[in-house]
Parts: structure tokens; C-alpha cells; sequence
């Protein structure tokens, strides 16, 4: 459904059209790289944010601002850090191939990796970055202040 001019005309018939013609394993094309790129993110988000909290609220008390800031920075440094993988986890999902390429299906994250860089170099390790970090920044502000009300 996230593709530029989908097929699927809503999310229920994209599961029943994938599931009839490429069966259940489908759906877990890219499982294995979703937890390749989940647990580095989630490290480097926990590690920025503490390193922000150590400098913006060194006392650690109740100052929701340093917990907005800090989570919006660390999931930024997160979300630049693991993009090479989730650009590769998007090319397995979707499955789009470039017209110069002679590979007509991309399998594992060596495959997309190879085929990223064949097509784009470097710089296709990071094509929308600024809309991921855009959509990581505030995510991970709204997870910490929300972990900063619930706890005080």
C-alpha cells in the first residue's frame, strides 16, 4: 500500500492477493532484516538518550522538556544511523526493481544491499532520510514523555 501507484485497492485485498499468489511467506519476506535494523535502533536510541539526559538533566528529575528534546534527538540518531537497513527492508518488502538490473526478485538483505548500491551508490543507502527522521523525531518525543508522565 506504500507503494507509488499500488495495485491493491485497500490493505485487505493486498493480503488476499499476496497470499494467493505468493503464499503465507510473503509476509515475512523481510522479518530477519526488521530485527537486524530494530536492535541497533533501539541501542542507539538509548544510549543518545541518556547521553542527552546526562547533559540536559544531569539531577534526572521531572523536566518533561529534556525528556522531549532528548528522545526527539535520539531517535533522529537512531533513524540516520540504521537507514542503509530499513532503505534495504523497503526494496524486500515491496519488491521494486530497478529497470538495470538484471535481478528480477530481491532475496535477503545481501541481495538488496548489492542491489541498492549497484543502482544508486552510497547516497541510495539514504534517500529519505529526512522524511525518516522527520517521522522518528516525534515518535520517540511522544514515547518518552509519555514514559515521563506515566512514571511521575
Amino acid at each position: 500500500m506504500q507503494m507509488f501507484d499500488s495495485p491493491y485497492k485497500a490493505c485487505s485485498n493486498s493480503i488476499t492477493v499476496i497470499n494467493k499468489e505468493e503464499d503465507v511467506m510473503a509476509f515475512y519476506r523481510s522479518f530477519t532484516t526488521q530485527l537486524t535494523m530494530n536492535i541497533p535502533f533501539q541501542y542507539i536510541h538509548f544510549m543518545t538518550y541518556e547521553i542527552m539526559q546526562d547533559l540536559m538533566n544531569k539531577d534526572r528529575g521531572y523536566d518533561p522538556s529534556s525528556h522531549m528534546i532528548s528522545g526527539a534527538i535520539a531517535g533522529a540518531a537512531a533513524a540516520v544511523a540504521t537507514m542503509h537497513l530499513d532503505v534495504c527492508k523497503t526494496l524486500l518488502n515491496t519488491q521494486e526493481c530497478c529497470p538495470r538490473s538484471r535481478v528480477s526478485y530481491v532475496n535477503g538483505m545481501t541481495s538488496a544491499f548489492r542491489l541498492v548500491y549497484e543502482y544508486q551508490g552510497l547516497r541510495g543507502y539514504f534517500k529519505g532520510v529526512q522524511a525518516r527522521v522527520i517521522f522518528q523525531m516525534p515518535a520517540t518525543f511522544h514515547g518518552r514523555i509519555m514514559n515521563c508522565l506515566s512514571i511521575y
